[in-house]
């Protein structure tokens, strides 16, 4: 036998080693690592309710998809706002490279 065998060996033994003990903890708290499968139980739908569910999301998007579509109006702004945010903005430079806020 190798040496890399029985390293791996050994590994594997300290791994059952250390889940037993975890195994054994999480039974006194009553914690487990995963929720049980079993007791989680879910919805029954028959084929023909998930028709009709599917029919009327297909209603739903039939009627966003029909409805007229908004256009954004797009704003402009006057060249006299531009020059007063220009001369805002130059002011503000001007008194970062002053070192003063």
């Amino acid at each position: 036998m190798t040496n890399l065998e029985l390293i791996v060996r050994d590994l594997q033994t300290e791994r059952d080693r250390l889940d037993a003990a975890i195994a054994a903890l999480e039974s006194l708290d009553g914690i487990g690592t995963r929720p049980s499968t079993s007791t989680r139980q879910g919805r029954t739908v028959s084929a023909e309710a998930r028709r009709r569910m599917a029919q009327a999301q297909r209603a739903r998007w039939a009627k966003v998809k029909s409805a007229p579509k908004l256009t954004r109006v797009k704003r402009t702004m006057s060249a006299a706002s531009r020059r007063k945010i220009a001369a805002a903005q130059r002011a503000r430079w001007a008194r970062v490279k002053a070192g003063k806020r």
